[in-house]
């Protein structure tokens, strides 16, 4: 029989990111707004306000690398140029990946 303590664990697949220590305070915030983006971007696809996504997906490109979110820049493109071309269903894709990642990343405080 196997001692237990002899299994290695399953490997942990979720990405990871590498978040600067003095904005500590500041990620349950900055992530839960970008929850908060997936919604309102979601509603205003409902709406057609493509031009108003085009501005959030450009503002969100700009902050996700700044807080050490690569990916939320990525989807902030996305966004933003799905939204260009008023394309809903990739807008409404775009921002549910974002969310996606945000719900699984795990997030390491290092000390720079």
């Amino acid at each position: 029989m196997t001692d237990l303590l002899d299994r290695e664990e399953p490997a942990d697949d979720r990405p990871v990111a590498h978040v600067d220590r003095t904005l500590e305070e500041l990620i349950p915030r900055f992530l839960e707004r970008r929850r908060e983006d997936v919604a309102t971007i979601e509603s205003l696809v409902g709406s057609g306000d493509f031009e108003t996504i085009q501005s959030m997906g450009h503002s969100i490109k700009g902050s996700g690398g700044g807080y050490g979110f690569d990916p939320i820049t990525d989807y902030g493109a996305e966004i933003e140029a799905a939204a260009r071309e008023c394309d809903g269903a990739a807008t409404i894709v775009a921002a549910r990946r974002m969310r996606a990642y945000i719900d699984v990343v795990k997030v390491v405080f290092v000390d720079e």
